[in-house]
């Protein structure tokens, strides 16, 4: 098998670039040397080709999904310290994880005030649910409010609402860090309700459900957005101290040693079951379908 002449080259390789075979194109001369020096047939050379285009195609997707997720840096779940939350259903977080909840268009809602790992875990999901082909994107409610209502006009608005829809996976983060007017309500409402049993939702909270009418405008505008949330889901709460604070702690007695010092204590008495939605029982519970 004779090589080509450079120019013959170059004119093959914009031929396969515009059938958008680019891992052929770029590799042509190293492609086309393995193939003369291995002398494959016909049959090999198609297979090698469809074998290199397809996993190039899935590394740029893998590319393309992560830059969309606006993950960000993250600590993997083998960094969590499972030891220090007072109360944690390591079953249930491990089941989520393995993200079958996706495929089922379910929701997950963590539930722990700051500093137990519910941001961590929720970024994990989103990274698994990434890795396995899926789309996910993670934002704040606050960006999330401030994205959708900076759109000027009812076309750019329902343009946004239905990007947000769209995702496999969509991980809103801090709901109830901040208070919200009815017109911020109804956006968040509008989120939930258009993936409701169509695509999957991870929401995290420092709130117990019946707290959430303290940051919403009213009781029923609560209820509904729970109602949405919780039916086909799994609801994790999570109690205990803040990690960062013990982090905090430790830090300062590395840098002003005491040989008294010990691994801050917790409280001996048990955490108190987390309120949720009426007809609902149970701290970690999976809600049937109708």
């Amino acid at each position: 098998m004779n090589s080509p002449s450079p120019q013959k080259n170059d004119d093959l390789a914009r031929t396969l670039r515009s059938l958008c075979l680019l891992r052929t194109a770029e590799d042509l001369p190293d492609f086309i040397s393995r193939a003369t020096r291995a002398r494959w047939s016909p049959v090999q050379l198609l297979e090698e080709l469809s074998r290199a285009e397809l996993a190039d195609r899935s590394r740029r997707s893998l590319e393309r999904r992560l830059a969309r997720s606006h993950l960000g840096r993250f600590k993997p779940m083998a960094d969590y310290d499972w030891d220090w939350p007072e109360y944690i259903d390591r079953p249930a977080v491990e089941r989520v994880l393995s993200i079958d909840f996706i495929n089922r268009a379910e929701n997950v809602v963590l539930v722990a005030t700051q500093g137990l790992g519910k941001t961590m875990i929720a970024k994990n999901l989103a990274n698994t649910a990434i890795l396995a082909g899926h789309s996910s994107i993670f934002i704040t409610a606050s960006d999330l409010l401030l994205d959708l209502g900076k759109q000027e006009g009812s076309r750019a608005l329902e343009r946004r609402l239905h990007f947000y829809a769209q995702p496999k996976c969509l991980v809103i983060d801090e709901v109830g860090y901040l208070s919200y007017d009815n017109h911020a309500a109804d956006l968040v409402f509008q989120v939930v309700t258009r993936r409701y049993e169509h695509k999957s939702t991870v929401v995290t909270t420092n709130l117990a459900f019946r707290d959430w009418h303290t940051v919403f405008p009213n009781a029923a505008c609560a209820a509904a957005l729970i109602d949405r949330l919780t039916h086909h889901s799994e609801v994790i709460p999570i109690k205990g101290e803040s990690y960062r604070n013990r982090e905090a702690e430790e830090d300062k007695a590395r840098r002003n040693p005491d040989p008294m010092a010990s691994r801050p204590s917790r409280p001996s008495q048990p955490p108190q079951a987390l309120a949720a939605p009426v007809g609902r029982g149970g701290a970690t519970r999976r809600a049937n379908a109708k």
